[in-house]
């Protein structure tokens, strides 16, 4: 009993684990190097409205109200899809399945959400503004985020995606903890060339880095690895990567010309 309740407990707090130790390589380790950085130090510390020490806290406060709804889901049997066994270790390409389904079922999810709460002028006002407030995005302001951003975009979403593709609570730690790596690499503000993620996919950091300035804010609405929605629906604002005269780099769009 100990054994599965634990197992049940894995999406919850294995994630957060991955977040601090991600967020702690990229601050003390890539961060730092001056010839990756899509904006300057000092752009980052001019235009965001949140101080890191408030994005600190707001982190730590969100995760850990993430953490006890999650586990209140968890322990009742809310997350767990009928029929799933822990004591039966599915093959590998039942678990690549379910995850590509999951995958499929948090784009969907998280592109509506996240489009009509900038659309929708209370939402933006009153919920997403304060993820917002970090112009000049880094690495551990990935989940700073509203309560509301966080419940119904993020615990909701999951809670629909496990359900919907039938994961375990261990693949469900594994696959949430691969989304959490993406997004903490997404809000980096930094470009490496020959990262395979910046290099071969639309949604990467440059993709999302536009989307929090002022020219984006109506764009690139997508979450996570793929940018379908986007792309489907108009959404998608076309961009490119120029090295800086300076050092590093810097964003251009047709709108900057």
């Amino acid at each position: 009993m100990a054994f599965s309740m634990s197992e049940e407990l894995l999406p919850v707090f294995v994630p957060v684990i991955v977040y601090w130790i991600g967020a702690a390589i990229y601050q003390l380790t890539l961060c730092p190097m001056e010839q990756y950085r899509l904006f300057t130090k000092e752009e980052e510390e001019t235009q965001n409205l949140a101080t890191r020490r408030q994005v600190l806290v707001g982190v730590l406060i969100n995760q850990a109200m993430q953490m006890g709804l999650a586990t209140l889901m968890f322990m009742t049997g809310g997350l767990v899809p009928t029929g799933s066994n822990s004591a039966q270790s599915p093959s590998l390409l039942r678990v690549v399945g379910q995850m590509a389904v999951a995958m499929l079922v948090m784009d969907c999810w998280e592109y509506f959400w996240h489009r009509w709460t900038h659309e929708n002028k209370f939402l933006y006002k009153h919920v997403h503004a304060m993820h917002h407030h970090i112009i000049v995005p880094y690495t551990y302001g990935s989940q700073y985020i509203h309560p509301v951003d966080a419940v119904v975009g993020e615990i909701l979403g999951g809670l629909v995606a496990t359900l919907v593709s039938g994961m375990s609570p261990l693949t469900a730690a594994v696959f949430f903890s691969l989304l959490t790596l993406k997004g903490l690499d997404d809000h980096c503000g930094m470009w490496f060339p020959n990262h395979p993620i910046h290099r071969w996919m639309t949604n990467n950091a440059a993709f999302h880095s536009l989307h929090h300035q002022h020219i984006g804010i109506k764009y690139n609405y997508s979450v996570h690895y793929l940018a379908t929605w986007d792309l489907l629906l108009g959404t998608y604002l076309p961009f490119s990567v120029e090295p800086r005269k300076d050092g590093g780099y810097q964003l251009q769009t047709a709108k900057d010309q």
